[in-house]
Formats: structure tokens, sequence, C-alpha cells
């Protein structure tokens, strides 16, 4: 930086994750737009860009290239760039002084104050011969255009010759070739990550193939599981979750209801790892083959679902890596290895690893070398069980090695556990996260959270997964209480984030606990379960309506747009959401009353629809497929047990030449 120039400063760069620590999140095939404070002392007219380029996988990687930014004013500046692949990315901004445009700027104060200019065009000329040294090389025709107006420069003034020193045209053919010498370039190189279209739109939906038979006694197979497929589709699911799919140890099994005794035909936890027949790159005998499983992933697709698979990484006692490799576990001082404990729960059947011991380069590559096991069987997602139990910095590390090569690999992060750690979670890497959803219940709690999680600066780097339920955990707004509670969830669920998930039994109100536990009875995790699909009461149509409401509103697409409305009853929430094109907007309404019927006063948000308050437009309520016309600054809106939940599609009038069209 040359002292007489002076300093450009570059501030206030977003967005950016933790000083640049982390990449963003993002969709392949959006912009990311970036913003920055760019300034410098005195009056000089600036310039500014933003440098990008991606940088994996390997094969995309491409040259820097660099799109202007603009001003917004304030010493603001704004420029986008294309996330066209799904991949890694990098990009900084450079900015300097345009010394030409600096100099007709000042020149032009000075003639209009009556001014002596002919030592400034002589300035002027000197600028002219830089910029045309710097043009020749790269465009021989602004090289002779500028040569040739720095020689007129030279001459005496005259009205034409200072007509030609502030044409427009010449300074932009001089702002072509600045003197980048001068130019100072933000550090660190900021990152940003394109993920797949799945990692934010996806509806989950999470079964044990062993109970695929649904008689409760027989163990299913990769092929009962395949007959499952049509259903999850029906009710409108594009992701299949599968619990551990390995072998199960035996020493220290679990049995019913996470029994301590298990009996001879018990089937254990399927999160006990490991057995003689194999580990982690195996599948449960009784399942199948590793052929049978690839068949299943197949089948899965033609019915438009994608196999998420469970990756967790502990063993049980029997686990061939416990005797080819005991240098990776923990032990104590008797020289037994530790079984996994979080007192006052102890879980005798899995052992944890020594993840930060001696031996840590090669347990923590056969790790890699699992999930790269999995990808080449066609699994692209993974849901991780309790990543906040190991190293941070080795999901950093994983996820970034996997993806370097495999950048559409999603892993969702399933870490109950303190806000700090699922969000440092969340910027190491994790597509996705589940979140405390689970437990939020009352109108101002949901509202507070869901608004922490959808806007920056949480939402560059965290995306919320919500669950009503997991076979760990069913939560006490669902215990015993019918079919309306979980629709309420449901809707809720699927309609505040959009990407969420249910657990198997959801759809038929299955809300069974062990007395005074968030757990359920006769929990699948320990037995196999009998699934009548047609069990009374149950939600099946509910459930498929809200997903086909989903898929057909890009609205509900988008995860960063949600934005909350004023109701005047507790009970009733408001919210909407719209596409980042504006083409779709959807209203929503939902009781948190599982039990009467509420009755609300909805304040419509006319400036955020870009609607007149003496204009009438048509509204598409997605559940009931009912049509209304709506004008002015409020609805009323009554919701009930059976039908707690109103989604309406907005659709505006757009006048044209013979009638009126809807649009949006």
């Amino acid at each position: 930086m040359r002292d007489r120039i002076g300093s450009v400063f570059i501030e206030s760069v977003q967005p950016q994750v933790d000083g640049g620590r982390h990449a963003v999140k993002r969709i392949a095939g959006e912009h990311l737009t970036v913003r920055a404070d760019i300034f410098k002392e005195g009056h000089d007219v600036l310039t500014a860009v933003v440098r990008w380029r991606q940088s994996t996988p390997p094969e995309a990687k491409s040259e820097w290239h660099e799109v202007p930014m603009r001003p917004l004013g304030n010493d603001a500046w704004e420029a986008r760039f294309p996330l066209a692949r799904n991949g890694r990315y990098e990009f900084t901004i450079e900015a300097w002084p345009d010394l030409f445009r600096t100099w007709t700027s000042e020149l032009k104060r000075k003639v209009d104050a009556g001014r002596d200019v002919r030592s400034e065009l002589l300035e002027g000329a000197a600028l002219l011969e830089g910029a045309a040294a710097r043009a020749g090389p790269v465009d021989a025709d602004d090289a002779r255009v500028l040569a040739e107006a720095a020689m007129r420069l030279r001459q005496p003034p005259s009205p034409d010759l200072l007509a030609v020193a502030l044409s427009p045209e010449l300074a932009d053919i001089a702002s072509a070739h600045p003197d980048r010498a001068l130019a100072r370039r933000h550090e660190p190189v900021l990152e940003v990550f394109a993920d797949r279209e799945k990692a934010r739109f996806g509806a989950w939906y999470e079964f044990f193939p062993r109970s695929a038979k649904r008689d409760g006694v027989t163990h299913g197979t990769f092929q009962d599981a395949e007959a499952w497929l049509p259903y999850i589709e029906g009710l409108g699911f594009d992701v299949v979750y599968l619990p551990p799919i390995h072998p199960i140890g035996r020493t220290a099994r679990k049995g019913k209801n996470n029994s301590l005794k298990a009996g001879p035909e018990d089937v254990g936890s399927p999160w006990a790892i490991g057995a003689t027949e194999g580990g982690h790159k195996a599948v449960h005998p009784k399942l199948g083959t590793l052929e049978d499983f690839r068949h299943f992933v197949q089948a899965a697709s033609t019915h438009g679902i994608e196999v998420a698979l469970d990756l967790a990484f502990q063993c049980s006692p029997d686990h061939p890596y416990v005797k080819e490799h005991p240098e990776w576990f923990q032990h104590r001082p008797d020289g037994t290895i530790k079984t996994a404990e979080n007192p006052p729960k102890r879980y005798e059947d899995i052992v944890n690893f020594d993840w930060m011991g001696p031996a840590r380069e090669a347990l923590w590559t056969e790790l890699e070398s699992v999930v790269l096991h999995w990808v080449a069987q066609g699994v692209r997602t993974f849901r991780v069980d309790n990543p906040h139990t190991k190293p941070i910095q080795f999901w950093e590390w994983l996820i970034r090695r996997v993806q370097e090569h495999h950048p559409d690999v999603l892993f969702l992060s399933e870490a109950f556990t303190r806000p700090k750690v699922m969000k440092a979670l969340g910027k190491v890497g994790f597509t996705q996260s589940y979140t405390y959803f689970t437990w939020r219940n009352f109108k101002a709690e949901l509202q507070e959270y869901l608004e922490e999680l959808t806007q920056p600066p949480v939402s560059d780097y965290f995306r919320g997964n919500l669950w009503p339920n997991t076979p760990d955990i069913l939560p006490e707004a669902l215990q015993n209480a019918g079919p309306g509670a979980f629709r309420v969830r449901s809707a809720l669920a699927a309609t505040l984030s959009s990407v969420y998930g249910m657990y198997c039994g959801f759809e038929l109100c299955e809300g069974r606990p062990l007395p005074g536990k968030e757990e359920y009875l006769d929990s699948e995790k320990y037995q196999l379960v009998a699934w009548d699909w047609d069990r009374p009461g149950n939600i099946r149509d509910w459930i498929a309506r809200l997903n086909a409401a989903r898929r057909t509103q890009p609205a509900l697409h988008a995860y960063d747009s949600l934005r909350f409305f004023e109701s005047n009853n507790e009970r009733v929430l408001f919210y909407g959401k719209r596409s980042a094109d504006g083409a779709s907007t959807v209203l929503v309404a939902v009781s948190l009353d599982p039990y009467a019927p509420q009755e609300a006063l909805l304040r419509l948000p006319l400036d955020w629809l870009g609607t007149r308050p003496d204009e009438t437009y048509q509204v598409h309520e997605l559940m009931t497929d009912q049509r209304s016309l709506w004008q002015g600054p409020h609805v009323q809106v009554r919701l009930t047990p059976e039908q707690p939940a109103a989604l309406w599609a907005v659709y505006r009038y757009r006048r044209t030449e013979h009638a009126f069209d809807y649009y949006e």
C-alpha cells in the first residue's frame, strides 16, 4: 500500500461465521449475497469486487471470478455470485481507489468553479497513460483509446477537450484497467458450502426394518421393508431413516423396556453395534445381505424416497474392533473397557472409543472408511447418533474430508444438548440438526425459538429439522393425548421448518408412555412391534395432506423466510412463508389447543403481502381444499382438534388486457 494513497478499509463482511472460521451454508442453485462496509479517508471514488471460486469437489474447482459490488449508501456495498453447483466455495472482497474517476470528479467541481485546470489535465493525462500501459497486454483497442486521450489532454484546455476528459465512456475504459497495486483484499478468505436441495427441504420417516413384518414376532428383512415403501410414499415422505442395521452384540444385551436381563428371543438395541457377524460395515444377518440393502436403496429411489442411515460410532463389547484394536477404547485402571454412562443412566451394552487417545489417527481413519463404505452402497444421508458426546474436532475433520469428494452427502446431528454445543456442531459442518421444538408448546416460546433458528446469524450455519417424536422421546404433550395433539404437532413441524421428520407410529397416534418418563411403553428400541396401519383414530390422511401441501407450495420449501404475525388468541399461532422469487406465498394458523375449538382474529400482514387494504384477493385453504376471497386487514378463523391448522396459499389478482388473472 502506498502511503500517499492511504488505506481502504473493508469491514463488517457478511455473511460469515465466527470471523470466517467456518463455512456459511446455502443451497446449490442460489446466489450468495455479500455485503460489507468499504471506505477510505478523503473523497476518493472506490471500486470493489467480490472474488469467488468453487473449491470442491476437485473436478469442479474453478479459477477465481470477479463480480462488481454496488454502493448502497453510507459506505455499504453489496454483490452476489452464483452457487451453481453442489460443493464448497471460497470468496473475498477486494477494493481500491478508482484514480481516474476520482480525478474526473474533482476536475468537474473545479471547472464548475471557474478554476484554471491546465495542471489537472496533465495529471489526468498521466493517469490515462498508466491505464493504457496496463491495458496493453490484455486489450489493444482499450490501450489505443486511452493513449490517444492522454495525448489530447496534454493540449491547451478547450471546451472540446474538457468534454473528452469528462466523458463517461472514457472513465469506463480507464476504470477497467485499474492500478490493483493500490487494492486491499479482505482476509481471511471466507467459505460457503452449497448443499443440494434435500438439505433444505425434506420430510423424514423413521422406522425399524426388523419390525417390517408388523406382527411383533417375526424378524423383518430388507425385502419386507421394501413392502413399506408404497405406504411411506403415500404418506408423502421422501426420506426414510433406518436406525442401525448392523449385527447386535450379545454381551449385556438389553431386554424389553430396557431390562438388564434379555431372554433368548430378545433382539436387543440396534445401537449396541457389533458381534461375531461383523461391525459397522456389516448388516444384521436376519435383515439380509449387503446386496439386499443395496436393492432396498434402489427400490426406495423408484418411489422418490432417499434412504438415510444411522451413524452411531459406538460398539458392543462383542464388536470385532474390541479384539482387533483394544487401543481404540477407554480402559479402567483394572484394565477392563469402560461402558457408556450418562449418570444416572448406564449403557451396559455399549463401550466407547478413546477419541483423543494415542491411537486416534488410526481410529479416525477407520471411522472415515465406515462412512465411505456406506456411501459406496448408495447412501447419501446420515443421521448421526449423539455427536455431542464425541470431539467436535473429529466431526469437523470427518465431514470436511467426506464432502471434499462427495459434496452431496448430508449429516443430521442428533444432539439434544446445550444450545452452544448444538450450534457448534452446525458450524463445523452438520447439514441439519434436531432441535428443542420437541419440547416447545406455547405461543411465545415457539415464536422466539423459531425466529432464532430461521434468521441470521443462526440460519447461516444451522438448519433445524423438527421432530415431534423419536424412538427415544415421547414428549409429555403426546402422552395419552389423542389425535388432536398429533395433528397440532405435525402441522407445526411441517410448516415452521422446511425439513421435518417423525418416528413410525406418530401417524397412528401411539402415545403410551412408561410411567413417569418420556419413553415409549414397549419401546421398539428393544423389541419388535406389531404396527397396524389401519389402527382406529389414525391421522394418516392428515399427514398425507400436510405433505402434499408442502410439495406443491414452494413457499413451504423455504427455511429462512418464516415471519410471525399477530393473532389475538394466545392459543393460535399465525405465521407465513414465501418463496425466494415471491411467486408462492402461504399463511398458516395453528391452534395450540388439542382439546377444544379456538377462535382468533388474525391481523393480515398487508405490507408483507404487497396488498392494499381495499384490494380483494383469493386464498386457497390447502387442508380442506376451500377457496375464499379476502379483503382488508383482518380475518376471523375457527380451528378445532379435528382441523387445528389452516394453510392458505395466497393468490392476488392481476389485470390483463381482457380480464383478471390470478398470480402468486
